[in-house]
């Protein structure tokens, strides 16, 4: 297992589990970062990620994506073109 911040653009991602039980984990599992949830790292700009998770696009500042910890699957080859699909190959649901 890596903490997200290890993850680089295009990569997929299976979250294995979440440190820490304040109210931004809480927050952070409604918005669908839970265990065995599949993310795509979308980008990363100055420390921060954006990712998808389930339906939606979420940036994560650093401190927040390294108390996520994740299980390397691969690369998600066509992340720009999952928006033209109802659900991408990882199993998200795009819009």
């Amino acid at each position: 297992m890596i903490p997200l911040t290890m993850a680089q653009a295009g990569e997929l991602v299976t979250i294995r589990r979440m440190t820490g039980r304040d109210e931004a984990g809480q927050r952070m599992a409604e918005l669908g970062f839970v265990a065995d949830s599949d993310v795509v790292v979308v980008s990363r700009m100055a420390g921060s990620l954006v990712v998808q998770v389930r339906d939606s696009r979420v940036a994560l500042d650093q401190g927040m994506a390294r108390r996520i910890m994740v299980e390397r699957r691969g690369k998600d080859e066509d992340i720009e073109g999952c928006q033209g699909r109802a659900e991408c190959h990882c199993g998200t649901a795009v819009r």
